[in-house]
């Protein structure tokens, strides 16, 4: 018995022994953990996360401790700020979520009472502004690679710290986030509902959270933070409110909610500008996103201001500054994102001043690459549908102006090719949009409303498919909107559609007569809606041929130009022109000038009032020919001096009618490629 008992004393003092030992030892390995940890704080004082020198910094404090955040999050934010495609931000990705589970696995418990004290809230408030930047961080990656279950679970985690200043505003980037994606349903993100109508409700209700929130805490907060804070804090969901109030057609709330953070200094002109412009304010839209054009200075996402400002110059008929303005931001982006969309907008540019293969070219070069879109509520399936739907609008343009250069087109082999093969390659496409339209749930909203906010084409894009697919149930949806919808500036607009359908639908004498009603009581923006104006002297033009007089035809015909005159040769009118062409005379001026005859104009043996007047000289400079081409209607100038040089006269003399009607182009057009080699002229 003695023995056992001094056996037991023996294990228990053995026991102790090594317990004593081991926590001798972990003892010395957390101190010398602490001691490293110290170390890398000091060093990290003075170096940014992003500077140059993080990378190498953040190498060293893993080196040191590998299981603190801190290097992680330096490397994590270095490759973060450097990113600006998919597979940058895929790179990064599990750097800056190791340092974020690190964070929580040695602080998150810590953070949960950082409020309980203003001691605790200063000791950890380098831990809270790493949580935060992290958290920030993260849920951007995430969204920027369409993770948006991964990018709610980053919210979900900072709401569950229940902190009681939200400086991460979770309730604006929850509802963010559900609208980002409104078109889902829960069985591909659980997070949703099963509609778009169900999927706003949640985001309006995450916002009216994040307000009852701030509510509570407002008087712990105000000895804190000062009475200020709330309304500092409110304007973070006012910001998102008004986005949904826009996208929801609440206008008047969506407008009430831009006048509070206007007062308040913080407000995003860009998307004020969204709704002047879905709600036909064009001007002032214009204005605004005017404001916010250099806003974003090197960040690297999509600048929507140069997405939508050359939108408002093609509603305008200010193309070549559509085009300078959506090359300035190409120019600047250098492959960044954003990229593609500013190749979208200066593709619909281009097509609306003519250069219809300029145009394509760059919708080409936007459809082959890979767009990231960040900071914004678009996606990539409204930029591929946009694609689409411009290419949709190069090809029925290129049709109607090979068409126009051409008068009796169908007895040329070669001209009568490429038609056919043009117009192949548009029932491609037409059948290609439809079914991408027939895919979207909220294709209602954002398209058939003619301008949305969220929308990415415009109106007179998404008129021409309605007017190719269904009249009768667009008429119907038209007449719906004129009764219900509150935009009193729009109204002119599903008016119009209308009118176009009718006509398709074979109701021609009402859509004529409703076009001349349209003309005398409409009071618009003359400078801002050139395009509207253009559409409904090109509807009257076509209609008066039946219900009107030459002259009158003459008349519209004649405005059609004077609002739009680059337009004109993708129309189905024939404007009247006076040639007075001078300069050298050889055969290959004789067959430009032929090839000039051969449009489609009703060519006039003297100068016209009504018609469209044109100076062409052209000289021989070597083996090229310079032309200058000036035109003008009724003493508005069309084109001054436009210049170019060629050698093809087909070519050459295709592109002086190109030119004749406001088109710019490059200096020296190209030798014309025959489509077909086997045919002839």
């Amino acid at each position: 018995m003695n023995l056992l008992i001094k056996h037991i004393v023996n294990l228990f003092s053995k026991l102790a022994l090594v317990t004593l030992l081991f926590v001798l030892f972990t003892s010395e390995v957390h101190a010398q953990k602490e001691a490293k940890r110290y170390e890398i704080d000091a060093k990290r004082a003075g170096v940014s996360p992003t500077d140059k020198d993080a990378l190498p910094r953040g190498r060293e404090f893993i080196r040191l401790d590998s299981t603190y955040y801190v290097g992680w999050l330096y490397q994590g934010m270095y490759m973060y700020e450097r990113s600006v495609d998919a597979p940058g931000y895929a790179r990064c990705l599990p750097l800056v979520r190791k340092a974020f589970l690190l964070l929580e696995k040695d602080f998150g418990r810590k953070l949960k009472t950082i409020f309980d004290d203003p001691y605790v809230y200063y000791e950890f408030n380098q831990r809270f502004s790493d949580y935060l930047m992290m958290a920030s961080t993260l849920r951007e990656v995430y969204e920027n690679l369409n993770k948006a279950d991964s990018a709610m679970w980053i919210v979900n985690s900072v709401a569950d710290k229940n902190f009681r200043r939200d400086f991460f505003n979770v309730a604006g980037t929850k509802a963010w986030i559900i609208h980002r994606n409104r078109f889902y349903t829960k069985s591909k993100y659980a997070f949703l509902g099963n509609s778009v109508q169900e999927n706003e409700k949640l985001a309006f209700n995450a916002c009216y959270e994040g307000f009852a929130r701030i509510r509570r805490n407002a008087a712990q907060n105000n000895l804190w933070f000062g009475e200020q804070h709330a309304n500092m804090d409110r304007n973070g969901v006012y910001h998102y409110l008004a986005l949904l109030h826009s996208y929801n057609k609440n206008y008047d709330s969506s407008e009430y909610y831009y006048k509070q953070m206007l007062r308040s200094g913080y407000i995003s002109f860009n998307n004020y500008g969204s709704l002047k412009l879905e709600t036909g304010f064009f001007a002032k839209s214009y204005e605004y996103y005017s404001e916010d054009k250099y806003k974003y200075g090197q960040d690297k996402h999509l600048m929507e201001p140069y997405y939508y400002l050359p939108v408002l110059d093609v509603f305008a008929n200010r193309t070549k500054n559509a085009i300078d303005l959506a090359r300035e931001a190409i120019n600047y982006s250098k492959s960044s994102p954003g990229f593609g969309w500013y190749n979208l907008a200066i593709g619909r540019s281009y097509i609306y001043n003519g250069q219809l293969d300029s145009g394509m070219h760059a919708i080409d070069k936007a459809a082959n690459f890979s767009e990231v879109h960040i900071g914004t509520t678009l996606t990539q399936p409204q930029y591929e549908f946009t694609a689409s739907i411009l290419k949709l609008l190069y090809l029925r343009n290129k049709v109607a102006q090979v068409q126009f250069l051409n008068k009796n087109w169908w007895y040329s082999p070669s001209v009568l090719y490429d038609a056919t093969v043009l117009k192949a390659s548009l029932h491609t496409q037409e059948f290609l949009v439809a079914n991408m339209l027939a895919e979207n749930p909220e294709r209602s909203r954002i398209y058939y409303d003619l301008f949305c906010g969220e929308s990415t084409v415009t109106w007179d894009e998404i008129g021409g498919l309605m007017i190719k697919y269904s009249p009768k149930f667009f008429i119907k949806m038209m007449d719906e909107y004129l009764k219900s919808d509150p935009r009193d500036k729009i109204k002119r607009y599903f008016e119009l559609m209308k009118i176009r359908l009718m006509w398709r639908d074979g109701d021609k004498r009402e859509a004529h007569n409703s076009a001349l009603n349209l003309l005398e009581t409409t009071k618009l923006d003359v400078n801002a809606e050139k395009l509207f104006l253009y559409r409904l002297y090109e509807q009257l033009a076509i209609s008066s041929k039946k219900y009107g007089t030459d002259s009158d035809v003459d008349f519209y015909t004649a405005s059609m130009i004077e609002q739009y005159s680059t337009l004109v040769p993708t129309s189905d009118v024939k404007p009247k022109v006076y040639l007075n062409i001078t300069g050298d005379n050889d055969d290959v001026i004789a067959n430009a000038v032929k090839q000039l005859k051969n449009a489609n104009v009703d060519l006039q043996s003297s100068a016209v009032s009504g018609g469209l007047n044109v100076r062409v000289n052209i000289i021989k400079r070597g083996i090229k020919y310079e032309v200058k081409v000036s035109s003008e209607i009724n003493g508005n100038e069309i084109c001054k001096n436009e210049k170019f040089l060629f050698r093809d006269p087909v070519i050459g003399g295709e592109e002086i009618v190109l030119r004749m009607f406001g088109s710019k182009g490059a200096p020296e057009v190209e030798a014309k490629q025959t489509s077909n080699p086997n045919a002839k002229k």
